[in-house]
């Protein structure tokens, strides 16, 4: 019976389109608290966020006091929401109506004091940089001001202390993507076109993404392909092995890039860093595979290869192997010490095959032969048909033959070499910029990440 009473008392001639003060010069100052619950989506696409949070006013109502003690010693009472006055406070940066349970009550105190404790789904419009994905943190604004009553009708301030709502994560659920970090809150005063000022109580809400799922579901596929393709540069460059090999890791890469597209964050007004970062890992592939393909053509045998000049036989294959601290340079200068004994052996045969013609043959056939070959001439001599000419103008041309065969792989050896002086040369250049550029984006990851 005294909640009856007390309730009709109150309500009965209570008059809620008014603002509850009994001279209309005094201003109703409302407090406001904010408490996180949840992160439910960050939309970067169409910079949005959506947060669930406890929300709390309170306010003094002048034309809502009673006697505790007329009224059974009642000192506080929940009366229906619709039933009173309340503030027109809302949130500036609402771009949609969340589902938000509805509260249907307020608690009243017998001096006045209504308490307005209500959850509400949020979905604000924010500025969202995603240019650290995925060690990005967001600030985004809950901005509560009074949409119609300037400052001197109604005016804000913070129901607890700054430093109690920064670090009050006592009922934040800390399992999702997203991880609160504090929560600022800022009053000020504003006007639009010089009329009256507004009270605004700001509160920034600062959260940051785990970035463990994308590091292990985007980072470490694409650092694996990247080091397969380093390790490909230790396959031999004269098999065609090593382009089917990195054709083959350009493939995969694409197709990775493919499946991961859905996960990265787009907007219109910018691109991530890892998005970046899979552009040039894209590009230092192909340049890989272009190194590999110029390679596999320099040391490719072909019978029409001319000669190694001798400014890049000087330049690769003496200085190069000193500079690049090739150990087996030594192998390179008898190479080509034995090519050159083989080029002066030819001159001679040729020389001697053109004073001799019989010098093609062995001297110790000759030796072994000597006696029966002046009888078996003789005897072919006899009969009238000499075969010896002929025979010996086709094992001169045989014996050309292959000392244009032994020529051409002499040729053909000093540009492999030079296409392994130039694998390296171009292998430990690829591998510099890899190291450089994954140190450098290592270290702006993790400057923001500390920051």
């Amino acid at each position: 019976p005294a909640l009856h009473r007390l309730s009709h008392y109150l309500l009965s001639h209570y008059q809620k389109g008014t603002r509850p003060v009994r001279d209309w010069r005094t201003t109703t100052n409302v407090a406001i608290d904010l408490m996180v619950y949840a992160i439910l989506s960050v939309d970067e696409k169409n910079q949005v966020l959506t947060t669930y949070i406890w929300y709390r006013q309170h306010w003094t109502d002048e034309f809502l006091q009673w006697d505790p003690a007329r009224f059974d010693n009642l000192t506080q009472i929940s009366l229906p929401a619709e039933s009173i006055w309340v503030p027109d406070i809302l949130i500036n940066e609402f771009v949609d109506v969340g589902k938000s349970p509805h509260v249907p009550y307020v608690y009243v105190g017998h001096h006045g004091e209504v308490q307005n404790l209500k959850p509400i789904q949020v979905m604000t419009a924010c500025s969202l940089d995603i240019y650290n994905f995925p060690f990005d943190v967001q600030n985004c604004s809950l901005t509560f001001t009074s949409w119609l009553h300037h400052i001197r009708d109604i005016n804000l301030s913070l129901w607890r202390q700054p430093e109690l709502v920064k670090f009050d994560r006592s009922v934040f659920m800390n399992q999702g993507e997203w991880e609160l970090l504090y929560v600022l809150s800022h009053f000020q005063e504003f006007s639009v076109k010089s009329s009256d000022s507004y009270a605004e109580m700001k509160f920034y809400i600062v959260i940051r993404r785990r970035p463990l799922f994308y590091t292990v579901s985007l980072l470490l596929p694409s650092i694996f392909l990247m080091v397969m393709d380093i390790v490909g540069f230790y396959l031999p460059p004269n098999s065609g092995e090593r382009v089917s090999f990195k054709i083959t890791l350009l493939l995969g890469y694409s197709v990775f890039l493919i499946i991961v597209s859905d996960t990265l964050p787009a907007t219109a007004i910018g691109t991530p860093l890892i998005g970046i970062y899979f552009v040039v890992c894209m590009a230092l592939l192909v340049i890989s595979l272009t190194e590999t393909i110029l390679i596999v053509r320099l040391v490719h045998k072909q019978d029409l290869q001319p000669h190694v000049p001798d400014w890049v036989r000087r330049l690769v294959l003496e200085r190069a192997p000193i500079l690049l601290c090739i150990r087996d340079r030594k192998k390179f200068s008898q190479s080509r010490t034995q090519s050159s004994d083989i080029s002066r052996q030819v001159e001679n045969h040729d020389s001697t095959a053109k004073l001799n013609p019989c010098s093609c043959e062995d001297p110790r056939e000759r030796e072994m032969a000597g006696g029966v070959r002046p009888a078996v001439a003789l005897a072919g001599q006899a009969e009238g048909s000499p075969p010896l000419p002929g025979v010996l103008r086709e094992v001169t041309a045989i014996r050309q033959l292959l000392e244009k065969r032994e020529e051409f792989r002499d040729v053909a050896r000093e540009w492999l070499q030079v296409g392994y002086v130039l694998d390296v040369l171009l292998f430990r250049a690829y591998l510099a910029a890899v190291l450089a550029y994954s140190l450098t984006l290592a270290t702006l990851w993790s400057v923001w990440r500390d920051a």
